[in-house]
Order: C-alpha cells, then sequence, then structure tokens
C-alpha cells in the first residue's frame, strides 16, 4: 500500500540532497499526530525532477498508531527499490508476507486515515484498527497492466504494539499498494512493451509488432523492469492473439541490473533457457526488446543477448526495423481526402503543399461520388464508400482500373443507417459496419474481396457508427451507438482455424472502455501504437480533440485543441505525420509539428491516412 499524500497532519520537513546530476528527497513519514478518531489525509509530495529520487523516513520511537500508518504509506510513495523502509513499519512476519507487487490501487486523491475508536489503539491498548478510505480511479495488477476503475475504497489496516519493544507496528493489512493519482503519476510511468502477431501480419510474411502497455517505477531500475516484464510474456487481454520470441522460462540472470555502455549497447544477460535459440529467433528476442526500449528511453541503440559465457546475437535499431513491421515506423507517402467532386484525391506527406491530385484508377475518376474511404498500407488498393452510404467498392490504384461490382451493399432506410467508413488492417483484409437498424453488423472482407464475413461481437450493446483497426490487425476501435449516448470500445481480434474451406471465424472479444466518460463522439483514428486521437464531449462538457490510451490510463500528452466544427480527423501510428481535420468551417486543416492549424483546401472532406 502507498499513498497520494494529501493535505492532513502536521509534518517534519524535508531534506533535499542534490547534486548537478540529480537529488534525494527525504520523506518524513514520521510527522507526530494525535490518535483519535479524526479523519485524516496524507500529504501530497510536491512534483520532483525525474532524476531527484525520494526515500522516506523510518518510523520514529514511540510513534502511535495513525503515525505509523501515515508513515507507512509515505514510505510506499518513495523510491526505496525493495520496499526495504516501508517494511518497518511492519511487524516481522507480516514484513516477510506482504506484497507490494500484488497490485496497485489508485485513488482519485491521497487515502484518508482514520483511527477506529472500536478497535483500540489507544496507549494504554495493544490493539488498532485504522481504517483507509478514498475513490477508485483506477487498479494495475500484478502484470502491471492498467485498468480504470470507478467506486469507493474502505480498507482496514490492524496493528498491535510490540510486548518486548513497547512500539506499535502494523500485522494486517491489504497486499499491494494504494496511492493517489498525483503519487501515481510522480511514481510511475507508462511503457509500450511489444510481441508478435499470432498469426502472419504483412502480406509479406513479415512478423507484426503489437504494442502491450504497461507501468514500471519511473526511478527504480525501470530498464530492468521494463526488460523482466517482457521475457515474463504477454498482459491477459493480449496473449490471446500475440507471441513472444523468448522460449517459455527465459528470465535475466539472477541480481542483473541493466545499463547501457557508452556506445548506447545494452548487454542482456539470459539464462540457460534461451542458449539455444537459432540466429533468426534471436533477432526476433533482440527486436522485442529494442521496440520496447525505445519508447522507454533514447540511451540505447543496439541490443546484446548472452547466455552464460555465450553471446547469442546483437541486434541495431535499423535492424529490427527489417524483423517485423510496426505501424508507428510505417511513412505514409501520401495524405488521402475526398474533393469537391467527392473524388479521392492524395496530398505528398512530404510536400507541405496544398494543391491535391486526383488518385489513378475508377476513385480518381470520379466513376462514382464518394461518401468516406480508406487505403491500404502499401498504397495499393482504395475502399470507397458511395456517397448515399449504400456500397462499397474496392479498386486498385493504378491507372485504368475500373470500378467493378460492390463488394458489399447496405438496405439501411438512410445513409446514416447504411455504412461507415472503411478500415485496413496490415493483413490486407478490409473492415466496415453496416448500421442497418434491422441488421447491424461488422464484416471483414480477406484481402478487400470475397464474401462479406460477418465478425462474432458477443457482449456488444448497441449499434456499431465507427470503425477504425489498428495497423497491426488485432486490436479493433469501435464507435458503439446504445440509445443517445456514444462510447469508444476497444476489443481483440481473433480469427478461427478454417474448415473444409469455409470463410474463417473471425470474433472481436473482450471489448473494453479506455474513455468511460466520453458521451458523444464525433470522430476518431489511431495516433500512435496504443493511443488514439478523438473528438468528443463527456456529460454536461464541450467538445474537445484528446488523445486515449488503449488501456484507459491518462495520456503522456495533452492534445491541441480542436478546430471548429471538427467531423473527421485523421492521424498516423508514425507519429511525425501532422493531425489532419475536416471542419465544417474551413474544409481540410492540418497541424504541422510546432505549429498552428492551417488551411489546405477549402472544399474537401473525409481525410484519411493509409489504414
Amino acid at each position: 500500500m502507498g499513498a497520494d499524500r494529501k493535505g492532513g497532519g502536521r509534518r517534519a520537513p524535508m531534506r533535499m540532497l542534490g547534486g548537478a546530476a540529480c537529488g534525494v528527497v527525504l520523506l518524513a513519514g514520521c510527522a507526530t499526530m494525535p490518535d483519535s478518531g479524526d479523519l485524516r489525509g496524507v500529504e501530497s509530495t510536491p512534483r520532483q525532477d525525474s532524476q531527484v529520487r525520494v526515500f522516506a523516513m523510518p518510523p520514529r520511537k514511540d510513534a502511535l498508531p495513525l503515525e505509523i500508518v501515515q508513515g507507512f504509506l509515505e514510505a510506499l510513495t518513495s523510491d526505496d527499490p525493495k520496499y526495504a523502509t516501508a517494511r518497518l513499519y511492519l511487524a516481522g512476519t507480516t514484513a516477510h508476507i506482504w506484497d507490494p507487487e500484488n497490485s496497485t490501487t489508485v485513488l482519485a486523491d491521497g487515502p484518508a486515515v482514520r483511527s477506529d475508536r472500536t478497535g483500540g489503539g489507544r496507549p494504554d491498548g495493544d490493539e488498532a484498527s485504522i481504517m483507509l478510505t478514498g475513490s477508485r480511479v483506477a487498479q494495475v495488477d500484478a502484470q502491471q497492466s492498467y485498468t480504470p476503475d470507478s467506486g469507493p475504497y474502505n480498507k482496514s489496516v490492524h496493528l498491535t504494539r510490540d510486548k518486548k519493544t513497547k512500539q506499535w507496528r502494523i500485522d494486517k493489512l491489504p497486499q499491494g499498494v494504494v496511492m493517489g493519482k498525483s503519487d501515481f503519476q510522480r511514481n510511475y510511468m507508462s511503457v509500450d512493451k511489444y510481441y508478435y502477431a499470432s498469426e502472419a501480419g504483412a502480406p509479406s510474411g513479415e512478423a507484426t509488432a503489437v504494442a502491450d502497455p504497461v507501468y514500471v517505477r519511473r526511478r527504480v531500475e525501470p530498464m530492468t523492469h521494463v526488460v523482466r516484464s517482457v521475457l515474463d510474456g504477454p498482459t491477459s487481454w493480449l496473449r490471446p492473439v500475440v507471441r513472444s520470441r523468448f522460449p517459455a522460462g527465459t528470465a535475466l540472470r539472477k541480481n542483473a541490473v541493466l545499463t547501457p555502455d557508452d556506445q548506447n549497447r545494452l548487454t542482456v544477460p539470459l539464462n540457460d533457457k534461451a542458449a539455444r535459440v537459432g540466429h533468426a529467433q534471436c533477432d526476433e528476442m533482440a527486436a522485442q526488446l529494442l521496440f520496447t526500449l525505445h519508447n522507454l528511453t533514447p540511451a540505447v541503440d543496439e541490443v546484446e543477448l548472452r547466455s552464460g559465457n555465450r553471446r547469442l546475437c546483437s541486434l541495431t535499431e535499423d535492424q529490427a526495423d527489417t524483423v517485423a513491421a510496426r505501424g508507428s515506423q510505417k511513412h505514409a507517402e501520401y495524405l488521402y481526402f475526398l474533393d469537391s467532386r467527392h473524388r479521392l484525391v492524395r496530398l505528398a506527406t512530404g510536400s507541405g503543399g496544398t494543391k491535391a491530385d486526383p488518385v489513378p484508377g475508377a476513385l480518381g475518376d470520379g466513376a462514382v461520388k464518394l461518401r468516406s474511404v480508406a487505403v491500404t498500407r502499401d498504397e495499393q488498393t482504395a475502399a470507397g464508400v458511395s456517397d448515399d452510404a449504400r456500397n462499397l467498392y474496392v479498386t486498385s490504384l493504378s491507372s485504368g482500373s475500373p470500378l467493378g461490382a460492390p463488394v458489399l451493399k447496405s438496405t439501411g432506410a438512410t445513409a446514416g443507417d447504411r455504412l461507415t467508413a472503411p478500415s485496413w488492417d496490415i493483413r490486407g483484409d478490409l473492415w466496415v459496419a453496416d448500421r442497418n437498424r434491422d441488421q447491424s453488423r461488422l464484416y471483414v472482407l480477406e484481402q478487400g474481396h470475397g464474401e462479406p464475413v460477418p465478425v462474432s461481437t458477443p457482449g456488444l450493446d448497441g449499434r456499431i457508427r465507427e470503425v477504425r483497426v489498428a495497423a497491426d490487425g488485432v486490436r479493433i476501435a469501435l464507435v458503439v451507438e446504445t440509445g443517445n449516448q456514444q462510447s469508444l470500445l476497444i476489443g481483440r481480434i481473433e480469427r478461427g482455424a478454417r474448415e473444409d474451406g469455409d470463410a474463417p471465424r473471425v470474433s472481436v472479444l473482450d471489448l473494453r472502455s479506455p474513455a468511460p466518460k466520453l458521451e458523444e463522439i464525433s470522430a476518431m483514428s489511431w495516433a500512435g501504437d496504443s493511443r488514439l486521437v478523438v473528438v468528443g464531449r463527456e456529460r454536461d462538457g464541450v467538445r474537445q480533440m484528446r488523445y486515449v490510451q488503449v488501456d484507459g490510463s491518462p495520456p503522456p500528452a495533452q492534445a491541441p485543441a480542436a478546430p471548429s466544427g471538427v467531423q473527421d480527423i485523421a492521424a498516423s501510428e508514425d507519429e511525425r505525420m501532422p493531425l489532419v481535420a475536416y471542419s465544417e468551417d474551413d474544409g481540410i486543416v492540418r497541424l504541422p509539428s510546432g505549429a498552428q492549424w492551417e488551411k489546405v483546401v477549402r472544399n474537401g472532406s473525409s481525410p484519411v491516412y493509409p489504414g
């Protein structure tokens, strides 16, 4: 357990020891407080520079029960790697069986600390019960996976007075850590670790990397802990659709602490479970670590894997990009949108210009007026929904390519009850939803052709309004409408085996809401390997643009202010690409890095990057 230290009782002063590169803050968790039934908060630690490390003070002699609990909570928000100081507040046996890595409960504010009058706790007693209360915000499980949560938090901590020393210590407490939101954000950071999609990804057969976000302590050997987390395997939600190339049982050598050398090379010592891997598999193992470490620190350019005294392989960052495909590394050649004649046009992403040209083929020739479009990630094929949202077409982006017959038709009564904008995954499969009120369904078309395959969506309550599949092809974002409310959901795509030439069985499972407070969503797009950008509104709020992490955790960056009247948003998993939007007031607009929104064309709509 730990605490978000919110204003409460008197505190002893902190002492700071600093140098040019780093500093240490000592948390005095031993302020004298009356042992009474008053409700107390645990004071919030001021935000510190990322290089400043925070350590707590041990319990003061003759400290009373309330003071012991508050000191313990303070200690748990420090940067003590093994929680050694926190364990000093626990009775002997309890100090050994308490597991702080069991879970982390995040509260809106610091836990309120209250002495239970019925449990004793007076100086002349030998037992005391302290209640911790608050409002839950999130839970981080033993796999370091974040899940939004809500509801009251009520837990009891029991203390006894040692018969020999006469000192109060905690002898019963919940497993894990509890702290408030601001302390959680100060102490922990989100990192995407990477695995490979279980099924073949890109048409070339290249493996596809999939991000799996976890939280690690920001200043307590984060590199070592992230690598250990990769070796431990994917989180439960993602596990059914990904694989690790590390052999089962692979672990870091005992007591290993990972630090890159002055050449930005990180040597990773593994146990003997990895001793017999082949070179190709070793490269995939090293690539997993490089992808993971890249979003943790820029200080690692190369990973060398070793087992015992044997060097297994070494891989640089550039070489890792040839081992597996990642959406964040795929640079789009063009931005696509519809012009005033509802034709598909494109604009080179590196030009900074505003003159768009019709794409080659039928969709650029104006053979059919379009309402929405999607372009494959190799930018060779496009899908377009007709202006009345009734028909879905797929055609090559090459000169002279014919339009062909629709690959899917909707019989919905109005355009709003027909086809959504389509979306391509890295496999070349095309996803679209039919919003027909009589038979609302999600469909996938293998390689964009053939019979549309209905996708099973167990647990889905409502009508799908928007569809965006992630570049990795194993996660999908849906906007679902139930009554007058809309919600953003993230699902896991599972594909079953074919039987006697039948169509594959495809399901979207374990739907979860990463932004439960959003009620009205007008646009969304993937904007990173584990992040979306969404235009929406909370209850009684105003429409705004915001980033949303797929696990529902707080985004590390604040989204820019949305232009007025935004109806569509286009972002790329490659975060170097500018945001692009369609505004009813200004047409197609874009946001270059470090600049303001600028107009591209006044008469245009439905902007998309490949995907």
